[in-house]
């Protein structure tokens, strides 16, 4: 096993094409996505207003809009169809409709209602709308309210001032910045420590593969040893080559960029230790169906987007049904990316991530079965070549 240890970093060493996966794939991928996330928030959205009302009441609504972080008042519009042609240039992203009887509504008592209209191409800004115009009608809300309780000479009652009656306060557990990139970074770099592990461990298969065919069943390359010392040996090389960059990845890649990182790095190194070792082990379970090097951009290239959304980083888990579910459990990233957001994003600690943390040691026990029976499938695919008498010279 330790022979194999040596010669599968030897092999990873001296191969470009896995050291691209290996290294440059971990080190590079999660700047750029970071990168393109900032800013995590967006603010002073342009927003056109179309005020039917023209009234001190619009006219203080309108103001309060505009004085939110995420809401810039573009243009004040005669009617509708002007509005919706600024926003089909491009020009605005919302637009707000105040009708004629809004001041009359307030004045009897009734219900006021103004309408917004939001472009949905982009979820982000409509979540920033709906949040900032929640505590927009909260606001307007409560000065109403007051106003009216001083109207009826009740004011003295509250110390002489109205007080705030309604105030919205969020605290979004794990984002405190509620930001885009603190939200998905944390899970994102666990997919692609996964993703770039699976991609150089099958070009390593594959290119394995290659050689045996040019030599007759047999890898001039590789340590002629049992399936246990192989699987093991070669497991065992690509964890620890990877543990560098797993730092790397989940301890400096939020210091850099400010992301949440709140829980201990050594409970968050420990947890992902055996998401590693079941990745191992998967990826050369798979090289039973790997047979050049090209073949991972077809096998595995494709499943990033699919194991993002079974991850429920996009879409919650619990929404889904059986089947994916189920798939999703089979997925070692699944697991490590709700272990370490946990972990990372809201100070839990190894035993309260316990339920990932054991799961992830079973798909480790499970792949490597695979990995076992793919080992021994393919020794024997190729053995019936190799008892052949050749002169020909081993071709590396």
């Amino acid at each position: 096993m330790g022979r194999v240890f040596r010669n599968e970093f030897r092999l990873i060493v001296g191969d470009i094409g896995v050291l691209l996966f290996f290294i440059a794939l971990p080190l590079a991928y999660p700047v750029i996505y970071t990168l393109i996330y900032n800013p995590e928030v967006v603010n002073k959205m342009p927003v056109a207003v179309v005020d039917d009302s023209r009234t001190m009441q619009s006219r203080d609504f309108v103001r309060k809009a505009s004085a939110s972080p995420a809401i810039d008042i573009y243009a004040y519009c005669n009617d509708m169809a002007e509005a919706r042609r600024l926003m089909a240039d491009g020009d605005v992203f919302g637009i707000m409709e105040i009708p004629r009887d809004y001041a009359r509504c307030i004045g009897r008592g009734e219900t006021a209602h103004v309408s917004f209209f939001c472009d949905m191409s982009l979820l982000l800004r409509y979540r920033t709308f709906a949040a900032a115009l929640t505590d927009l009608q909260l606001n307007v809300i409560s000065d109403i309210t007051g106003d009216k309780i001083d109207a009826a000479g009740l004011g003295s009652l509250t110390g002489g001032g109205t007080p705030m009656l309604f105030e919205s306060k969020s605290n979004f557990l794990g984002d405190s910045e509620q930001g885009f990139a603190s939200f998905i970074i944390p899970g994102i770099v666990i997919l692609i420590l996964q993703q770039s592990m699976l991609l150089g461990v099958c070009m390593l298969g594959g290119t394995s593969r290659e050689r045996r065919s040019r030599n007759r069943g047999i890898d001039p390359l590789q340590i002629q040893a049992p399936a246990t010392a192989t699987v093991w040996g070669k497991a065992l090389a690509y964890t620890v080559f990877y543990i560098p960059l797993t730092i790397y990845v989940m301890r400096f890649i939020p210091e850099m960029f400010d992301l949440p990182h709140y829980g201990n790095p050594v409970d968050y190194l420990l947890f992902i230790f055996p998401m590693l070792l079941a990745t191992a082990f998967l990826g050369q379970g798979l090289n039973v169906i790997i047979k050049e090097r090209e073949t991972v951009f077809v096998v595995i290239v494709f499943t990033s987007v699919v194991f993002l959304f079974l991850s429920g980083l996009t879409w919650p888990r619990y929404a889904m049904s059986t089947l994916w579910t189920w798939a999703g459990n089979c997925i070692p990233a699944t697991w490590g990316v709700d272990g370490f957001i946990k972990i990372n994003s809201n100070a839990a600690t190894l035993p309260e991530v316990g339920n990932d943390f054991s799961a992830l040691w079973i798909l480790s026990a499970i792949y490597m079965l695979f990995a076992l029976w793919s080992t021994k499938y393919i020794n024997t695919l190729y053995s019936v070549n190799v008892n052949k008498p050749t002169t020909k010279t081993p071709k590396v």
